[in-house]
C-alpha cells in the first residue's frame, strides 16, 4: 500500500520507524567512525571524554566586544524530548500524487538542549556531544555549562533558538550559553526532518518551524509551573524572544507576523498539497500564531525572500521588534533581495540590521568548525568545515560580536534596560566611526561604536529604522 494512502496512524507508525532507522545506522557509523580513529594511531584512552581536542564554543578573542564577556551566573544544561502529537506528516504528504483525504498525521517529536542559570557552585560535565553536518561524525564540545547542575532560584526570561535546514540545537551553542550566563534560559531546538540525522522533505521544514516554535513556548510554559519539572518556577515565558539563523529565521519572521505570500503557497518544490497555507499572510491558521508572551526577535540570515516567500504587503505584518543579522555577499539567502529588503519591508516596527560586509551566508551563527570536520565527505561532496566557516571572516570573531549585539538587544527588549540604548545607537558604517579622547576622558566629536575596543569596529554596518520608514 502507498504511504500517503495508509491510514493516518499506520502512515505514522511507518514513519516513526523511518525516523529510528536512521537514528541508529547514524549512531553505528558514528561508533565506527570512532574506532576507526583509534585504529590509525589517534588518542583514545579508556574512559577519555573525546579522542579528538578542545572544541571549544565559549572563545572570547581579546578584540571580544564588551557585551561578548561571559555574565555573572554560573550555567547549567539539560536535555529535553517533547512530542507535539497529531502533526501533518508532511514527510509522507509530499510521496502522494493527489492530497489525501484526510491528511497523513503522526506524532512530532522534538528534543530540546536548554541551557539556564545554575546556583552556585555548579557541578558537572561541561561537555557537549553533538553530530557534524555528515550526520554520522559525532564530537564533543566544550563550553563553560554543567550537565544537570542545579538551577538557580528565581525566574529567568525565555529565548528560543532555531538553527538552519540542515543542522541541529548544538548549532548556536556558543550563542546560548553565553546568554544563559546573562540571566535567561535559553531552548535550542532540533526540529525534526531538519537535523542532520533527521534530514527529509523541505517542505516540511516550510510548514513546521513556525508550529514548532509555538509549540515549545507552549510547553516550557506549562513546565515553568510544574513544581516536578527543573524548569517549575525558572522560565518567565511570559517574555520570551525567539531567535533563528536561516531556515529558522524564516520560521521567526512567520511567527513574528509576516505571513507568506499565495505564490509560495503554490510552488511545485515547496510544501506539498498547499500545506503552506496554513501560514498565509491574512489567514485565521497564521493570526493563530501570534503569542503576547513573544516581545522580540533575532533573525539570523532569514531564508525566503529571494525566492517570494513575501513581499512588502505581508512583511508589513511583522509586529515584534526585530533584529536582522546578514553577512553582504550571502548567496543563499540574498542580501539587497533577500534579508535587507526584508529589514526593509517590516514596516510597522522597530528593526536593526547588523551587516558583516564580505561574509556570506555562515555569517555569525554557527560555532567554529569542530576540528574532527576538517575532512571531505564523498556523499556531499565538500569538506564538512565548509558548513561551519566564512571565507573572509573568523568565525569566533563573528561568534562575540552576535553574543554582543544579542546581549544589547535582549537585555533592551525582554529586561527593559535602558543602558542597553547606548550599544544600538551607533553610526550606520562602523569605519566611519571617530574615536576621540583625551585624558581617558571621551570627547565631543567621539562617535566610535560602543562596547568597541579603538581599532576593533571595522567591516561592519548597524543600521535602524523606525515604524514606517
Amino acid at each position: 500500500m502507498n504511504a500517503a494512502t495508509q491510514t493516518p496512524s499506520k502512515a505514522a507508525s511507518d514513519r516513526q520507524d523511518n525516523l529510528t532507522n536512521q537514528l541508529n545506522k547514524a549512531k553505528n557509523a558514528s561508533i565506527n567512525n570512532r574506532f576507526n580513529y583509534c585504529f590509525l594511531g589517534a588518542i583514545c584512552l579508556t574512559g577519555a571524554p573525546s579522542i579528538m581536542a578542545d572544541n571549544r564554543i565559549d572563545t572570547q578573542r581579546p578584540d571580544a566586544p564588551e557585551l561578548a564577556a561571559y555574565g555573572e551566573h554560573a550555567i547549567g544544561v539539560r536535555s529535553i524530548s517533547l512530542i507535539n502529537p497529531q502533526q501533518i506528516d508532511i514527510v509522507t504528504l509530499s510521496a502522494a500524487e493527489d492530497k489525501p483525504d484526510p491528511l497523513p498525521r503522526y506524532d512530532r517529536p522534538l528534543t530540546l538542549e536548554i541551557w539556564y542559570p545554575a546556583a552556585q557552585p555548579a557541578k558537572g560535565s561541561q561537555e557537549l556531544q553533538a553530530f557534524l553536518r555528515d550526520g554520522k561524525t559525532e564530537v564533543n564540545l566544550q563550553g563553560r555549562a554543567h550537565r544537570d547542575a542545579t538551577p538557580a532560584a528565581e525566574r529567568f526570561p525565555l529565548v528560543l533558538i532555531s538553527h538552519g535546514y540542515p543542522g541541529n540545537r548544538f548549532l548556536l551553542s556558543h550563542l546560548a550559553e553565553n546568554i544563559a550566563s546573562k540571566g535567561y534560559v535559553v531552548a535550542s531546538i532540533d526540529h525534526t526532518d531538519s537535523t542532520y540525522r533527521t534530514k527529509a522533505a523541505f517542505g516540511s521544514t516550510l510548514v513546521n518551524r513556525s508550529l514548532d516554535q509555538k509549540f515549545v513556548l507552549e510547553k516550557l510554559s506549562d513546565l515553568s509551573n510544574d513544581n516536578s519539572s527543573f524548569l517549575g518556577g525558572l522560565v518567565d515565558a511570559d517574555n520570551t524572544a525567539l531567535i533563528g539563523y536561516s531556515m529558522g529565521a524564516y520560521g521567526s519572521v512567520i511567527t513574528a507576523g509576516g505571513g507568506v505570500t499565495q505564490s509560495s503557497v503554490d510552488l511545485p518544490w515547496g510544501a506539498p498539497h498547499g500545506t503552506l497555507a496554513m501560514h498565509l499572510s491574512g489567514s485565521d491558521s497564521h493570526a493563530a500564531l501570534e503569542d503576547a508572551r513573544i516581545k522580540t526577535a533575532i533573525a539570523v540570515a532569514p531564508w525566503g525572500m529571494n525566492h517570494n516567500f513575501w513581499s512588502n504587503e505581508t512583511l508589513a505584518g511583522v509586529r515584534l521588534p526585530m533584529l536582522f543579522v546578514a553577512g553582504s555577499e550571502d548567496d543563499v539567502s540574498g542580501y539587497e533581495n533577500g534579508i535587507r529588503a526584508i529589514w526593509s519591508s517590516a514596516k510597522n516596527v522597530e528593526r536593526s540590521l547588523l551587516t558583516f560586509d564580505n561574509a556570506n551566508h555562515n555569517a555569525a551563527a554557527p560555532i567554529p568548525a569542530p576540528l574532527e570536520a576538517n575532512k571531505y565527505d564523498d556523499d556531499l561532496g565538500f569538506n564538512l568545515s565548509e558548513h561551519y566557516s566564512d571565507a573572509v571572516w573568523d568565525t569566533t570573531r563573528m561568534n562575540n560580536i552576535l553574543q554582543h549585539f544579542s546581549s544589547a538587544w535582549l537585555g533592551k527588549y525582554l529586561k527593559k534596560d535602558k543602558t542597553m540604548d547606548a550599544y544600538l545607537s551607533l553610526v550606520p558604517h562602523s569605519n566611519e566611526g571617530v574615536w576621540a579622547e583625551k585624558d581617558g576622558e571621551f570627547l565631543e566629536q567621539h562617535s566610535y561604536w560602543t562596547g568597541f575596543a579603538h581599532r576593533s569596529a571595522k567591516g561592519l554596518r548597524f543600521e535602524t529604522l523606525s515604524p514606517d520608514k
